[in-house]
């Protein structure tokens, strides 16, 4: 019986003389509700004992013929092209369509005004390396082998202790240790990556600017005014923020800045959790430990680091409600910006 279909078919194909031929043969045989798949379906109504080499050879008929298709249409469309290019239907001597000039994506056009903000008040742009070892991405950074806090920051790894970033923290101790006994005062921007689900609000790898305040007499207040002032510039002079404690491994005490959702106006949305609040920035004061890893006596200077997603500010800003469009490609969510 298969034996007889297979004969069939292929005569059949054969026969097919363009693409819609072929397209209805592989309705007729392959699609859903063609013969070869009915055969797949009729197992059921065999002995246990004869199912499973029915359905083998099923299988094997269905490859064949799968393959037996793509031949032929590989056939047909040669043909096709060849009398097209006969008659003249494609000119292939005419100029092609023209490109329109492209432009900066969002991110970039968002990295540029942070850059420009941070610029103002007095900090520079310091870049570290997308590849980290482990001890800089969390041991330097107060977060040992048995420290909780890493599976946190579950991520890609390279080798035993060489990994892709999960955050431009680890460009603390770079910088610090590049520039002690000097005040510093930077941004860190950079991509970062985590092993985790992608959502509307959450991919597995973004933007981040991170930034770093070390000097004499720094404290909690200063690193509230920068923050306070960034969102001012960036969003609108009148978006409300509010602070509230946290915690981080790598600083101490620890905040977390929220804004009032721009998407729904405090209503609550799938980008906000419902909450009305939307977390745009984790901070607070440089932990001792950091600090004098980096070089620095903690009895003698204190600092202030905060960082904070590039795609999420610009998903507020502009209205976005799904993070995964900054990298799908599609011309038609970036053409708007």
């Amino acid at each position: 019986m298969l034996d007889q279909l297979e004969q069939k078919a292929r005569q059949a194909l054969d026969a097919t003389p363009d693409s819609d031929a072929l397209a209805a043969w592989h309705r007729h045989y392959l699609g859903k509700k063609g013969a070869a798949t009915q055969m797949l379906r009729s197992v059921s109504a065999l002995p246990p004992e004869e199912r499973p080499a029915f359905g083998q050879a099923v299988n094997r008929l269905k490859r064949a013929l799968e393959t037996a298709f793509e031949a032929r249409q590989a056939v047909i469309q040669r043909q096709e092209m060849e009398q097209q290019l006969a008659s003249g239907a494609i000119d292939v001597t005419l100029s092609g369509r023209p490109t329109g000039p492209g432009h900066l994506h969002l991110t970039t056009q968002t990295l540029r005004q942070i850059y420009a903000i941070f610029a103002g008040m007095g900090f520079q742009v310091y870049e570290a390396p997308d590849v980290e070892t482990d001890e800089l991405n969390f041991g330097l950074l107060n977060m040992p082998p048995e420290h909780p806090a890493r599976d946190m920051w579950d991520t890609f790894w390279i080798g035993d202790q060489v990994l892709l970033r999960t955050h431009t923290s680890p460009g603390q101790i770079r910088v610090m240790r590049e520039r002690y006994p000097e005040p510093i005062r930077v941004i860190l921007p950079g991509k970062c990556y985590r092993y985790e689900q992608i959502t509307a609000r959450a991919e597995h790898q973004f933007y981040q600017v991170e930034g770093l305040a070390v000097g004499r007499g720094i404290q909690m207040t200063d690193l509230i005014g920068t923050l306070t002032e960034f969102a001012r510039r960036f969003y609108e002079p009148d978006r409300r923020i509010r602070i509230r404690g946290s915690y981080f491994p790598f600083t101490e005490p620890s905040i977390e800045a929220d804004m009032d959702c721009i998407l729904c106006n405090g209503k609550g949305c799938r980008v906000c959790k419902y909450s009305g609040w939307l977390e745009v920035c984790g901070a607070g004061m440089v932990h001792p430990v950091v600090l004098q890893n980096g070089g620095y006596d903690p009895e003698e200077w204190s600092g202030f680091a905060f960082g904070f997603g590039v795609e999420r500010p610009a998903m507020v800003k502009y209205g976005i409600d799904d993070i995964r469009y900054f990298y799908g490609n599609d011309l038609r969510f970036s053409t708007q910006f």
